[in-house]
């Protein structure tokens, strides 16, 4: 058994990952940051998103041979392998909003209170452990 690939094997290896890839980059699309407009009266109300694409791949080989485990005395064993892997994740959230009205184009942000809230509440625990720290008597 060898751990060469055949070109056939290579050709299905390659089209797994572009096609893994192309769903990726598709998340990325200006669909996916601009939402679609929504007319209101006499305002034409456009949804903007962030959106972040992570993908990572990772493959492994081996070969050698070395002591058969059950019988240490009988010589050496074969060993192979192979093994590959991968994964990945899209995010998105809700960033801002543009207002074309006839006055103008204005762009009004999201605001996220409880991730502002949750900020807060960190960095007063990272100052309050500090803090500690300091009136620590020194040794």
């Amino acid at each position: 058994m060898s751990n060469e690939l055949t070109p056939d094997e290579y050709g299905q290896t390659f089209a797994t990952l572009q096609s893994t890839m192309d769903k990726f980059l598709d998340a990325a699309r200006v669909e996916a940051v601009y939402g679609e407009p929504v007319a209101y009266e006499d305002h034409l109300i456009i949804p903007t998103a962030e959106v972040l694409s992570l993908v990572g791949f990772g493959m492994g080989s081996g070969s050698g041979t070395g002591p058969n485990p059950e019988n240490p005395g009988a010589g050496m064993t074969g060993g192979e392998g192979a093994g590959g892997g991968g994964g990945g994740r899209v995010l998105s959230r809700p960033v801002a909003v543009i207002i074309a009205a006839p006055e103008g184009v204005r762009v009004e942000p999201v605001v996220d209170v409880t991730k502002i809230g949750l900020a807060a509440l960190t960095a007063a625990g990272f100052m309050f452990g500090m803090w500690l720290r300091m009136m620590r008597p020194r040794v």
